[in-house]
């Protein structure tokens, strides 16, 4: 199947996993452990897609926490239903909230959280269809492209 994965690093990926189980409701699929138990590679599905979560391996492969918490990228997660509890779940086990969740002028309602090593994460359920004209209206913004 074409498309596109992620791949985040951690100091502890072990925990990593535990806890986007438990925040996210993601679930383990796949899990490669070298002879002293440390994670090789992992996956970790959410609908039909995953992400790849795997330890830090060399300078260019990091943990935020072990950067002084930058991030290159936000890793995304499209929900069908109830943002609100998925919102509270996420916080209940954790999360550092750096935007609570809010309706966008795209349609979606959305919220953005930190993972205990500083990974972003965006969370976002449709809650309205709304049209180019309506977005552009809204956001102020010319938009080429539309889905």
């Amino acid at each position: 199947m074409a498309g596109f994965r992620s791949a985040l690093f951690y100091q502890d990926p072990k925990a990593a996993l535990a806890w986007l189980e438990e925040a996210f409701g993601l679930e383990l699929s796949m899990l490669l452990e070298d002879g002293e138990g440390n994670v090789v590679h992992s996956q970790m599905t959410f609908g039909e897609n995953y992400v790849m979560i795997g330890q830090e391996w060399s300078d260019d492969h990091k943990s935020p926490k072990s950067v002084g918490g930058k991030n290159t990228q936000t890793v995304s997660i499209q929900i069908d239903t109830d943002i609100e509890a998925h919102f509270a779940r996420a916080k209940a086990a954790g999360a550092v909230i750096d935007a609570e969740p809010a309706t966008q002028f795209y349609g979606d309602r959305t919220y953005r959280c930190r993972d205990p090593e500083g990974h972003i994460w965006s969370v976002s359920q449709t809650v309205a269809v709304v049209s180019r004209e309506e977005a552009e209206a809204a956001s102020g913004l010319k938009i080429i492209g539309w889905i």
